[in-house]
């Protein structure tokens, strides 16, 4: 026969570093430190990390407690970026990927602008300098992205405005955008210059100047001509616009709400989309 404490039996070495290593992950104040446990023969040794002197205390304490002998083999070292590395096998899961950077709408040089104006301009009644207002008859996209609204303020300049007549019986208006505004920006532009002249008894060009991009347009009224009457359009490489008589002494007339297709000659920068 044997007494109940002598027949006991003793946690095995393994048990006793489960235990130990459960309840070090399992406490507050040691969790996430890489800690190695080892015991032999109940005897217990520790090394490894901890993030505080109060961790270090805690291990022992609880490698104590778990033995029920004193000496234990504390070996760990303090080390405030002390955290528990992952498993055999596993890999840490790479950071996230920074958000990229919206970037500008470019619209770029060659791109055509057709505008509606809104006031009537002629070789006549208009002089260089004077500003104009329209609206973009069509959207502008950039590889899918919108980037300049159907309807957007434009504002252009005449370049030049001569009325039949006066210099050698030429008669000649030329145009160009200066301005188109988006949300509450407006931002400066430049394009090629559409002119037209007169000369004679009518012999009439059109040109594109300012750069030579190709594409410009009118769709205008003949003046005297009557409502819708004479519409004509000259659309092309190196084309301007054309308007007025084709004889007599008419003006080069355009009006109010013709269409004129203008080309940019520089580059359009604008915010990325929702700035």
């Amino acid at each position: 026969m044997c007494f109940a404490i002598s027949c006991r039996s003793h946690p095995t070495d393994s048990k006793i570093v489960k235990d130990i290593q459960d309840k070090i992950a399992a406490d507050p104040d040691t969790k996430n430190s890489p800690v190695n446990v080892t015991a032999n023969d109940g005897k217990v040794s520790m090394t490894g990390r901890v993030r505080t002197p109060e961790a270090k205390q805690k291990v022992e304490e609880i490698a104590r407690e778990e033995t029920g002998r004193p000496d234990v083999d504390d070996q760990t070292t303090i080390d405030p970026q002390a955290y528990e590395p992952l498993s055999s096998g596993m890999t840490a899961a790479p950071p996230p990927l920074p958000k990229p950077e919206p970037q500008p709408i470019v619209v770029p040089s060659g791109t055509v602008l057709t505008v509606t104006t809104s006031q009537a301009l002629g070789s006549k009644e208009s002089h260089a300098g004077q500003t104009f207002l329209a609206t973009l008859a069509q959207p502008v996209s950039i590889e899918g992205t919108p980037a300049l609204p159907k309807g957007a303020t434009v504002s252009g300049t005449v370049v030049s405005a001569n009325a039949k007549g006066k210099i050698k019986g030429q008669g000649e208006l030329s145009l160009s955008l200066s301005s188109i505004s988006v949300g509450h920006h407006t931002y400066p532009i430049k394009t090629a210059v559409l002119s037209s002249t007169v000369k004679g008894k009518g012999k009439r060009t059109a040109a594109t100047t300012g750069g030579g991009a190709a594409g410009g347009a009118l769709i205008g009224g003949i003046a005297g001509g009557g409502k819708g009457a004479g519409i004509g359009a000259l659309v092309g490489a190196g084309a301007g616009f054309i308007g007025g008589a084709a004889t007599g002494n008419k003006q080069i007339e355009i009006p109010a709400e013709s269409a004129l297709s203008f080309t940019l000659t520089s580059p359009l920068t604008l915010p990325p989309p929702n700035e």
